[in-house]
Formats: C-alpha cells, sequence, structure tokens
C-alpha cells in the first residue's frame, strides 16, 4: 500500500479528470452536442460510475488538504459500496452485455462506454488496494451493500408504474424500452418470477464479492500490521 501523498493526488486527479470526461459522455454530448441524452439515469453502469467519481473527487479533496504522507480514509463504507457496484458494472458488460445478439459492437469503443464499463471500474477498485488504509472495513459491509442494487432495482419498478408500464417509450437510438434497460429487469419477456430471480443472483453475487474483498482487506492486514 502506498502512503506517498503526491502518488495519491495524481491518481486522484487522473480517475476524477477521465470521470468528468465519461460524464460527460454519458450525457451523450460526443454524440450530437446539441442534444442531451435524458435517458442517463436509468442505466446502472451510470449511477455506480457517478457514485464512484463522488468518492473519489472527495478523496481528492481530502488528500489535497493533508500535509503528510498517510493512507487513503475517505468514506470507507461508500468507498466499499461504490467498488462492489463499479465490480457488478464491469463483469455484467464484458460478460454478459457487450457481446448481445443485436448490440452493435462499435459501440463498445465509444469513450463513454470504455471509460465507464472498462478503464474507471479498474481504476478504482486499484486504488482501493493501493492507497486505501486497510482495518476499515467493517463484517457488515457487504451486506449493506446489497442495498445499492436492490434500490436501483425498486426505482426502475416505480418508474414502471409511473409509465403505466408502457413499453413503447424506448430509450434513444435503441429499440430496448425505458422502464426495461436491461434484459434481466424485463418483465415483458421474463416474468416476475425470471426478474426475481436475476435481482437473487446479482444481489447474491454482490454480496459474495463483497465478502471476498473483505477477506482480501483482513490478509493485507495481517500482511501488514503497520499499516
Amino acid at each position: 500500500m502506498i502512503k506517498n501523498r503526491t502518488a495519491q493526488l495524481i491518481y486522484q486527479t487522473i480517475y476524477c479528470t477521465l470521470g468528468l470526461v465519461g460524464c460527460v459522455a454519458s450525457l451523450g454530448i460526443f454524440d450530437n452536442i446539441n442534444v442531451i441524452r435524458w435517458d442517463f439515469y436509468v442505466h446502472f453502469t451510470n449511477i455506480s460510475n457517478y457514485l464512484c467519481i463522488g468518492v473519489m473527487l472527495a478523496a481528492l479533496i481530502q488528500t489535497a488538504r493533508k500535509k503528510e504522507d498517510s493512507y487513503v480514509t475517505t468514506a470507507p463504507a461508500l468507498k466499499f459500496i461504490g467498488m462492489l457496484g463499479i465490480l457488478l458494472t464491469f463483469l455484467v458488460f464484458n460478460l454478459m452485455l457487450a457481446g448481445a445478439d443485436g448490440r452493435d459492437p462499435l459501440a463498445n469503443w465509444r469513450v463513454g462506454s470504455i471509460l465507464f464499463h472498462v478503464v474507471l471500474p479498474v481504476m478504482y477498485i486499484a486504488d482501493w488496494f493501493l492507497f486505501y488504509e486497510r482495518k476499515n472495513c467493517r463484517w457488515y459491509y457487504p451486506i449493506v451493500s446489497a442495498v445499492f442494487p436492490l434500490a436501483y432495482a425498486v426505482f426502475l419498478l416505480i418508474q414502471a408504474i409511473i409509465l403505466k408500464f408502457d413499453s413503447s417509450i424506448l430509450i434513444p437510438n435503441s429499440a430496448t424500452p425505458l422502464i426495461y434497460p436491461y434484459f434481466f429487469v424485463n418483465l415483458e419477456t421474463l416474468g416476475v418470477s425470471g426478474v426475481l430471480m436475476w435481482i437473487g443472483i446479482l444481489s447474491a453475487v454482490f454480496v459474495a464479492m463483497g465478502y471476498v474483498f473483505l477477506g482480501l482487506d483482513t490478509i493485507l492486514k495481517r500482511k501488514n500490521p503497520n499499516n
């Protein structure tokens, strides 16, 4: 783990700068500067990245204010939740969505897609290993973290109710219903039981990943008891 304040400042600044570019891209400005994508809020990819960028920005401010070399300690619970969220984003997209039938392969190489699905997730997780103080993880973090994807699922349900489950309202430039941004939340194709099954699977994966990181945190702490 790295205590060096300068290294932290450089890393956090690069991340936040790339994050800003990703946020602009998520609004569709690089595709058409005159049209803002109003559907940005329905994508878990965007929401998880926005959370991580916020946590990293707070860490950058903390690092800029401190005078000495020390580990990063900013909002460890939010850091942990964001890490699991961004890892889920990385895995689901690259393993399930990137090569899905009907998806334009070139879309995977857009600036926003590369940043939000690959570069920023990898950098955010690496930041936890490189700069964050060990010992701050609590046993309940993985369980509490599951609230994040579950809250997202509830949000999509509320939106579907408000829009009267009208699947004719599409995400711009796609054939995907606004109320079902991902196939595993599509009530029309999977039914209630299918959607609940997927939510259960993803929530279980979320918690399991959390305990993996919790275990790694414990192991790293034991190997470096002075950190």
